[in-house]
């Protein structure tokens, strides 16, 4: 799947964050957006993880050679819409095209809000809200913990977690939905060395393993340069291409 971004504007109480952004995600690999604090880096992530409206602008997703455009009508509305025509899945559960595309997404926050139940649960939660459960899923998460080196520690109580760990349970959580594009947001902020360094493996091997494509945002020019493909800066609210891989 593909993204292109055109034209995206964002202003905060009056305040200009995104000017005029516009790029061709067209690629598989490792885009890395970077700028300073406050530059507007996770307002723009958020935008493309479909979590928040541009002024003007459109987001839109390649796949299958059809463009698949949010709906930005996903509030109650459209969902009345969309009951009052019968349009319902897994148990009542509303699944129109527009929520069809975002499961094929995943944003995972530099903060990562984690259920007060053991780490397999917590990979499990994610999962059980797409009506996935029993053997397939067990298999998804196992895989999933695996992938982050967390699967010995997989009855652990997620609370009791080092910042690193969690921070690598919030991956695997993305990862068990088996997302087309896997958005990270700062992934090593605030962590220790040690962590930064398995989170920096595990987004190389998804790249050599051809899995999701990766648009992560960080400060930090040397990480950039260690896991771009792709380099993007954004500076007072324009976006460059400065780098391929």
């Amino acid at each position: 799947m593909r993204l292109t971004l055109s034209h995206i504007n964002k202003h905060y109480g009056g305040k200009e964050i995104l000017r005029d952004c516009s790029y061709a995600f067209s690629d598989a690999g490792t885009y890395v957006l970077m700028g300073g604090n406050g530059c507007g880096k996770s307002t723009l992530l958020r935008i493309m993880a479909l979590l928040e409206e541009p002024d003007s602008g459109t987001v839109a997703f390649l796949a299958g050679g059809k463009v698949l455009a949010p709906d930005p009508t996903i509030g109650e509305r459209h969902l009345h819409e969309q009951h009052d025509k019968g349009s319902s899945l897994d148990a009542g559960r509303l699944l129109t095209p527009d929520l069809a595309l975002r499961r094929r997404i995943t944003l995972v926050l530099p903060r990562i809000g984690l259920f007060s139940t053991s780490v397999w649960k917590n990979v499990a939660y994610g999962l059980s809200l797409r009506g996935q459960k029993g053997v397939a899923a067990d298999e998804k998460i196992a895989r999933a913990l695996a992938f982050v080196g967390l699967e010995k520690k997989r009855d652990q109580h997620a609370l009791t977690l080092s910042s690193g760990e969690s921070q690598r349970l919030g991956i695997a959580r993305a990862l068990a939905l088996e997302p087309e594009i896997l958005f990270l947001d700062e992934p090593t902020a605030s962590i220790d060395e040690e962590n930064t360094s398995i989170i920096e493996s595990i987004i190389k091997t998804m790249k050599q393993e051809g899995r999701s494509m990766v648009i992560m945002t960080t400060h930090d020019r040397s990480q950039a340069e260690r896991l771009a493909d792709r380099l993007l800066l954004l500076t007072q609210g324009a976006l460059q291409d400065v780098r391929q891989a």
